[in-house]
């Protein structure tokens, strides 16, 4: 790409971010774990007031990465309750404590490094180098893939894969600055998205979501939450409170387990630790 075209792409992309600027609590902070907790909690989920609010509850129980090492994972999985997937908040909580006691408390500054934590993908990984340290990682969502859809690839009709948009990616990084390069980036897709909702199926990579409702994420969070109320379930209370049917909600215990959520003991189930 010829470097005019490159600077007008840039240009274009600063306009649109700027004058479609979200303006997120975890935008507020240069907070290396701050910032990691963010991310982590933007996989899979939307950005939009439910994650704010919970990105800020957590923030204010969890303030330092000491303070997530240190914390029961019933108190963690509670406070993450309704973004879903919570594996991602175990995978949060275990990561705190890799950090505290590999890293003396810092998050490290590597993509290697990074992806070594559990729960960090190379998405997440670049991600937390370029909001948290200003660092010119490339890295693709669904928000950018819209922006580089739109603007190099109209003229096509084959399924885009990020194979094809990642070297565009990587060209136009704008190295000096690649924090806002990305909020404006994202904000610009999230604006191209609203407007024309086919973008996002023009990718190879787009798959739609299932109704939440009787789904394997509604049911494993029903079951996490009856431990709001009491420390202790069997699965036949489980099966009362949730009416889900034995064999659903045995599936869904085994799984659970198996993901170190959740411990048996006899014919109950708490919450690991």
């Amino acid at each position: 790409m010829q470097k005019k075209s490159i600077k007008q792409f840039q240009k274009t992309v600063h306009i649109m971010g700027e004058k479609n600027f979200r303006n997120f609590s975890w935008r507020r902070t240069k907070n290396p774990f701050h910032i990691l907790v963010s991310e982590v909690m933007l996989q899979q989920t939307q950005a939009g007031e439910r994650t704010i609010r919970k990105y800020e509850a957590f923030i204010e129980r969890f303030p330092t990465v000491e303070a997530l090492a240190t914390a029961h994972l019933k108190d963690v999985l509670l406070l993450w309750r309704g973004l879903g997937y919570n594996r991602r908040a175990k995978a949060l909580r275990d990561s705190a404590r890799i950090i505290v006691t590999r890293h003396n408390g810092k998050i490290p500054k590597q993509q290697a490094e990074l992806e070594e934590l559990p729960g960090v993908g190379s998405y997440t990984a670049a991600a937390v180098l370029a909001f948290a340290f200003n660092k010119p990682a490339v890295l693709i969502e669904t928000n950018i893939r819209s922006v580089f859809i739109h603007s190099f690839f109209n003229d096509t009709n084959k399924k885009i894969a990020d194979r094809d948009i990642l070297p565009l990616i990587e060209e136009t990084l704008d190295e000096k600055n690649p924090r806002t390069w990305y909020c404006a980036l994202m904000d610009y897709g999230a604006v191209l998205k609203k407007s024309n909702t086919a973008i996002t199926k023009r990718s190879a990579h787009y798959k739609q979501q299932g109704a939440f409702k009787g789904s394997t994420r509604y049911i494993r969070g029903s079951i996490i939450k009856l431990f709001e109320e009491k420390q202790v379930w069997s699965q036949q209370m489980m099966e009362h409170n949730i009416k889900e049917k034995s064999a659903v909600v045995k599936q869904q215990l085994n799984q659970l387990t198996k993901d170190g959520l959740l411990t048996k003991h006899g014919r109950f189930y708490l919450i690991a630790d």
